[in-house]
């Protein structure tokens, strides 16, 4: 059978569609279960190899039920990439972020979330990127109000009407308080409480950024793409908000979410 141009075009687009896939699951629980099915199809073959029958016999009943159950245990991840896939983002490529945007976004925060640690002040602050949120801005109330470091701060204040719930930055304005998030099943350090749980929880089914201050230590933390880093000083924190604003994922012919 000859290898034509058509075969190797074939085989470039699926390798290509491959790459994408494990880049978007890289950072998630997803890539772990993976792993798990992978040991468990590499030691089914080492057991039809070896004449094992009953040993792959097992193996063939595991791997059957991890089938049936991927849908299920994939749920986010596989939301995420359909979301990718209808806004045309799942294949699109870095791009540098609009920088006066981003610089905006990245001190307001920072400034506002130093602010609140220092004060033990509980907040959850979600930037967000191109999967648009406004299912999550609909569970709380709308405000499209100007970003600024003041009203981050009085919103998350104790007495305030809307300091319970996330805040959900578009671009340059805050448009919407007191949202409810997503809680995440992954088992995260007991010390750890629903801020920190709807943080990861919207990472993972979202590209968003989350900012969260504990209340009980005033810690920072930052959770993006499934992963929580913790005990985040000033200039970390900063850092790691330049680190995913300024480069971000965008669709093929757009100017994406920070211009």
């Amino acid at each position: 059978m000859n290898f034509t141009v058509l075969d190797a075009i074939d085989i470039l687009i699926v390798a290509f569609v491959i790459f994408k896939l494990i880049h978007a699951i890289r950072h998630t629980r997803a890539i772990t279960l993976i792993k798990g099915l992978a040991v468990v199809v590499i030691a089914g073959v080492v057991a039809q190899a070896f004449g094992l029958r009953t040993v792959n016999w097992l193996l063939d009943q595991a791997t059957t039920t991890v089938f049936v159950a991927l849908p299920i245990v994939f749920y986010p991840e596989l939301r995420r990439a359909l979301e990718q896939l209808g806004q045309g983002t799942l294949f699109a490529k870095a791009a540098t972020a609009d920088k006066a945007d981003a610089d905006l976004v990245i001190n307001t925060v920072t400034q506002a979330a130093v602010r609140l640690s220092s004060r033990k002040v509980g907040a959850l602050i979600v930037i967000e990127r191109e999967l648009g949120l406004q299912e999550y801005a609909d569970t709380g109330i709308e405000l499209d109000a100007a970003l600024s470091e003041q009203l981050l701060i009085n919103i998350f204040e104790p007495n305030s009407p809307l300091h319970d719930g996330a805040v959900i930055i578009r671009k340059r304005r805050i448009q919407a308080a007191s949202c409810l998030l997503p809680l995440t099943e992954t088992r995260l350090d007991a010390q750890l409480g629903t801020r920190h749980r709807a943080a990861v929880g919207l990472s993972e089914q979202t590209d968003a950024v989350v900012v969260v201050v504990s209340e009980e230590t005033g810690a920072i933390s930052l959770a993006a793409g499934g992963r929580l880093s913790r005990y985040l000083t000033e200039s970390r924190l900063r850092e790691q908000l330049q680190a995913y604003l300024y480069k971000h994922e965008r669709t093929f012919g757009s100017r994406g979410i920070w211009g």
